[in-house]
């Protein structure tokens, strides 16, 4: 099992935090000897992208909507860099998290559309008791905005709720997700929509697989988080959700 350590310049933006980005190399390298990781590719910028460096690796339409949207540049930078990792490590499986649904999607057709051997795993997000996401930006959070940030897990169990209940009309429940994520003072909401599991797109109607997809500054902090919702089968109306 190989795992890799890399904070990526490529898919920071030029005011986004690539500079004071998380970097806990010692304590990840820890966790990972503990998880019974083998070996560990820790790459220097320079070593993946020396002098001269050209060539970039973009999904269309994917690449462009709600964090590609808000984030411009950033997809590319994404996929160029994990289509390198894979070329250099050419794995049998490569495994991604969930909380990132949108890059998940990407990378998982990137590898289609590329012939890629490798075969990429979604992971689900892990999770802290309260719900909140782990992600290295949490570490920003002050103490009230830790507990503001919850207000993300909170505003999904929302519109969770009222799925459960029958809802199934997007803009009804993009509505409950602006009205919980409001209510919360820290809060300021970049994007909460309900989008195809496929194309991304944004969805009239709740009757395929789709994600519930969240973007908040909690303060200057930025989190993501999102619910995956699909039908129980292919006759039901009955719905099943992954947090």
């Amino acid at each position: 099992m190989i795992a890799s350590i890399f904070v990526n310049p490529k898919q920071f933006g030029p005011n986004e935090d690539f500079s004071k980005y998380p970097r806990t190399f010692e304590s990840d390298s820890e966790k990972l000897q503990r998880a019974g990781v083998d070996s560990l590719f820790a790459p220097e910028p320079a070593e993946i992208y020396p002098d001269g460096f050209a060539t970039y690796v973009d999904v269309d339409g994917l690449n462009e909507r709600l964090e590609g949207r808000s984030r411009p540049g950033h997809f590319r930078g994404v996929s160029t860099v994990v289509m390198k990792l894979l070329q250099i490590v050419q794995p049998n499986f490569a495994y991604f998290g969930r909380k990132d649904a949108q890059q998940s999607r990407l990378i998982t057709q990137m590898a289609r559309d590329l012939n890629l051997d490798t075969e990429i795993v979604v992971c689900p997000p892990v999770r802290e008791p309260d719900g909140l996401a782990l992600s290295s930006r949490n570490i920003y959070l002050g103490e009230d905005e830790r507990k503001a940030a919850t207000v993300l897990y909170r505003a999904l169990d929302a519109a969770r709720s009222e799925l459960a209940a029958g809802v199934r009309d997007a803009l009804q429940l993009q509505a409950v997700l602006h009205r919980t994520l409001n209510a919360e003072r820290h809060a300021r909401v970049d994007y909460a929509e309900i989008v195809d599991a496929k194309s991304f797109e944004s969805m009239n109607r709740v009757n395929k697989p789709c994600y519930v997809l969240l973007a908040v500054f909690i303060g200057k902090t930025r989190l993501i988080d999102n619910l995956y919702v699909e039908p129980k089968s292919s006759d039901s109306e009955e719905l099943v959700f992954h947090f």
